[in-house]
């Protein structure tokens, strides 16, 4: 009988004591989650791209006499050039908070064509045709994360090519091209969709003022070179592709 309560009571005090050393076990030390990574996308670096779109170039022509003969201007036609173009851009942005700015040279093939009847001349065209376009710009944009709005400015230059023919069986008279500076006005949106890729869209105005030209050819030999003053405007349209060089996005928590 003593032994049976002897053993009866260590039972008892097994049970109470097993409870008590489940307790003393060191709890597992709790882990703070991490924060959350905000990824900003950064403008910033250099970038090469192409682009492709659609042209128009507004041109009137004013007869000015005749080399060493200058006359009073008298307005004999005005004509528009349209068609494609295409071509690459290179440049350099660099971002200051959502602020981005940059340079860039962009230079396109163009194919923009026209003709039009002279006022002056009855049975004569006169055609015009831009085979090139270049911009040298700077720009300044805001960013929203991977999108980003930006105006630019600057130089911009043409190739231009004249010739005149009669209507009928469009035989040449006289031709000219020059190389024509300017100036140019523009704005464009741009959305990155991948880590170093963007594509957007851009408009551009170029302003090419005024200049004399003398036309020569078979009908209009030395020293008999009509001059013709050429105004000119230039509008573009195109869609960009671009490559950008260096870390795609800064992480911030």
């Amino acid at each position: 009988m003593k032994k049976f309560l002897l053993g009866t009571v260590g039972l008892i005090a097994l049970g109470i004591s097993a409870p008590a050393s489940a307790a003393d076990l060191a709890a597992r030390p709790y882990t703070k989650a991490p924060p959350m990574v905000a990824a900003i996308y950064d403008w910033s670096g250099f970038y090469v791209g192409a682009n492709g779109g659609y042209g128009s170039s507004r041109k009137c022509f004013d007869s000015v006499g005749f080399v060493g003969f200058p006359t009073a201007a008298v307005r004999d036609n005005c004509g528009d050039a349209t068609g494609g173009l295409a071509g690459g851009q290179i440049g350099y942005r660099w971002q200051s908070a959502s602020w981005v700015f940059g340079l860039e040279a962009q230079g396109d093939w163009a194919d923009l064509k026209g003709s039009s009847p002279s006022t002056l001349l009855a049975g004569v065209t006169e055609h015009v045709k831009i085979n090139g376009i270049g911009l040298f710009t700077g720009q300044v944009g805001y960013a929203w994360n991977n999108v980003l709005f930006y105006v630019k400015g600057g130089a911009a230059v043409v190739g231009d090519h004249y010739r005149t023919s009669f209507t009928a069986g469009d035989v040449l008279i006289s031709s000219a091209s020059e190389t024509r500076w300017g100036g140019t006005v523009g704005a464009g949106l741009e959305f990155g969709f991948a880590p170093n890729w963007s594509v957007g869209f851009e408009y551009d105005h170029l302003f090419m003022g005024s200049r004399d030209l003398a036309f020569s050819g078979p009908l209009a030999p030395p020293p008999v070179l009509p001059v013709e003053r050429i105004h000119q405007d230039v509008d573009m349209a195109t869609i960009r592709v671009n490559y950008r060089f260096g870390g795609p996005i800064v992480a911030k928590y």
